[in-house]
């Protein structure tokens, strides 16, 4: 097992357990070491979100949007962040392209619903 897959795993069970501030630690040594890794950044995005670092947290999903634009996850996650932020009209456009990538989801749907309903 690679230390960079040891890193993202120890950071993962760091999520699980709810201790998404220590997850980060080990989620950013492996993204120093493999940066354009999406696994890596979408979970330091959920990390971050989850400890409230939304600027952070949106960097990491503009990030995997460069490597990937069509990722409906790191959209809607996107958009979150923006919203958080208090940048519901942004939001709007990455909700839109999560639903239109996934329209089966009601959670991007609902959340798209809720935005421009605001």
């Amino acid at each position: 097992m690679s230390e960079t897959y040891e890193l993202f795993r120890q950071g993962r069970e760091h999520m699980a357990a709810g201790m998404n501030a220590q997850a980060t630690v080990a989620l950013e040594k492996a993204k120093r070491r493999e940066p354009d890794k999406t696994s890596i950044l979408e979970a330091l995005g959920i990390a971050y979100f989850r400890i409230r670092r939304f600027a952070e947290a949106e960097q990491e999903f503009r990030e995997i949007l460069e490597l990937r634009p069509v990722d409906h996850y790191a959209h809607f996650a996107l958009g979150r962040c923006l919203e958080k932020q208090g940048r519901p009209e942004e939001a709007v456009s990455h909700y839109k392209m999560a639903t239109f990538f996934r329209p089966q989801s009601k959670d991007y749907r609902q959340a798209l619903e809720a935005v421009e309903a605001a």
